[in-house]
């Protein structure tokens, strides 16, 4: 029974995986592609999708990455070839990605020696994009102007006050903890947040401070005053493409293509597309493509807005994400069953090896899903195989234990009526413990599968798509409506997998031995 049951619960994700492949862009493509990468905030979307349109206009099938979480993840995926060219700031460059180098004893302190020691990491630096994104610290006028705080220096006279500061300001090289040593500041009421919600705490005074990019468009629709650097800690952040060194090797013209983004955009500009993004609530890939067609003379199509277009958009995003969904979580699922119920069985069967095994995949279900899948990317880069990776050891620990807990309590009684029938360990096994253990079992299964489901949203920061994708972008953007799109389908996917695994256990289970 048993097994019938494991085989058809099997067979179901099978099919799942058969279905999903083709739309997953797992079979090997026959022509190379450009992937572009960005980073999980507006701006460096936009940037994306510049390259993008400015390599596909090159004749290269592109790929854009967009959203991937922050810069140690883009760097990663840069230098394993998980993406071709993203854009980055040279204060970034310096602090963070250089920051090995210099502990080396290397000279670092110009462009040009940014540029010779990115060679060295086989990563060609291009010249300035033009705009100057520096980070800086912003408050409401309403709030700063009764306070009479103009500069950072004046924060130390208002320890009072309430931080929002983004994940990565908080703990790079040239964020927070620098800054407030430099500037001895008092404040220790600090939140971290998403940077795009800060701008929400802002408004609701939930907090009074938070870090800015100073091309953001919320800065005017807020009415934010930017605090002057008086101390003059943040360096320049100019924006610069990165690409492998192999990119104008194998496509010359593409490679050539990407870099008439040099001096094209001034901070101005920047901040104009960010808010058209933003504020007015257009398409990246709009925004990027007029750009190009008013500054370089192109051509670009654009995508078709109204009602119309936007419902055909929410439809084929949602069988999309539907489908990547599903995979991450079947596979990772079906992975998890075949490799945790043996291990449920060994613990059962010896003490030590169960308390060993308990205890590692318990540290394992302790351990945060951004760190897993951070981890996961120098074993297995970017996409949908980290993603699975990091799903199969959350999956572990329910089936492991409720595999562990059904067998060993079975009654002793039980067990020794069957070997008094003769039945060897294996067939014991087989005919008697694991069909009494089944309804705990399917317990674990089904926990797992509900926990995957909820979980493989994060699968969105790595480039794994599913119900995170929009998700993200909805609460970069600050709309609902997005959100929902992932929530909802997420919630329905969940009910539908509870459902299902309780038609198994009535399918399969003796009415007897059913978990009330």
């Amino acid at each position: 029974m048993i097994r019938i049951a494991l085989h058809n619960a099997l067979r179901a994700f099978g099919f799942l995986l058969l279905l999903t492949i083709p739309h997953l862009d797992l079979i090997a493509e026959e022509k190379p592609i450009v992937r572009i990468g960005s980073k999980s905030f507006t701006e460096s979307v936009i940037l994306g999708d510049l390259l993008s349109h400015l390599a596909r206009d090159a004749g290269a099938q592109v790929e854009h990455r967009s959203e991937l979480g922050g810069t140690q993840v883009l760097w990663k995926a840069l230098v394993q070839g998980d993406i071709d060219a993203y854009v980055d700031y040279t204060g970034t460059i310096r602090e963070e990605l250089l920051a090995e180098s210099i502990k080396q004893g290397g000279e670092i302190h110009s462009e040009s020696d940014m540029r010779e020691a990115m060679a060295k990491l086989k990563v060609v630096m291009s010249d300035r994009i033009g705009f100057n994104n520096t980070y800086a610290l912003g408050m409401r006028e309403s709030v700063a102007e009764p306070l009479k705080i103009t500069k950072i220096s004046d924060l130390r006279n208002h320890p009072d006050l309430k931080l929002g500061i983004s994940d990565e300001f908080m703990e790079r090289k040239d964020g927070w903890r620098q800054l407030a040593a430099k500037y001895r500041l008092p404040q220790t009421d600090i939140r971290t947040m998403d940077h795009n919600l800060a701008y929400r705490g802002l408004e609701h005074n939930s907090i009074q401070i938070t870090d800015l990019y100073t091309t953001d468009a919320e800065i005017e629709f807020y009415r934010l005053r930017t605090l002057e650097d008086d101390q003059g800690f943040f360096p320049t952040y100019y924006a610069m493409v990165l690409m492998r060194d192999d990119l104008p090797k194998r496509l010359p013209k593409v490679a050539e293509a990407i870099l008439k983004l040099e001096n094209t955009i001034n901070s101005e500009e920047m901040s104009s597309m960010t808010a058209g993004v933003r504020l007015d609530r257009k398409l990246e890939s709009n925004v990027a493509a007029e750009f190009l067609n008013k500054k370089l003379g192109m051509s670009l199509p654009l995508q078709s807005v109204g009602a119309g277009a936007e419902w055909k958009r929410f439809f084929s995003r949602l069988g999309r994400t539907t489908l990547e969904h599903m995979f991450l979580v079947a596979i990772s699922l079906s992975l998890a069953i075949a490799t945790a119920i043996p291990l449920g069985i060994l613990s059962a069967r010896n003490d030590t090896a169960g308390q060993t095994i308990l205890g590692i995949v318990g540290v394992i279900q302790t351990l945060p899903s951004m760190a897993l899948l951070v981890f996961m990317i120098p074993l297995f880069g970017l996409g949908a195989v980290p993603a699975i990776a990091a799903l199969f050891f959350y999956s572990l620990l329910p089936i492991v234990r409720n595999t562990y807990a059904g067998l060993t309590q079975i009654p002793k009684v039980t067990i020794e009526s069957a070997e008094v029938l003769g039945l060897d360990a294996a067939a014991r096994l087989r005919l008697v413990e694991l069909p009494l253990a089944l309804p705990s079992i399917l317990a674990g299964i089904k926990t797992a599968a509900v926990i995957n489901v909820g979980t493989a949203t994060i699968g969105a920061f790595i480039g794994a798509g599913g119900y995170g994708a929009p998700i993200l972008t909805g609460i970069r953007l600050s709309s609902i409506p997005l959100i929902l799109q992932g929530a909802v389908p997420a919630a329905v996917l969940a009910l539908i997998v509870q459902f299902g695994f309780s038609h198994l256990e009535k399918r399969f289970v003796s009415p007897g031995l059913r978990i009330r």
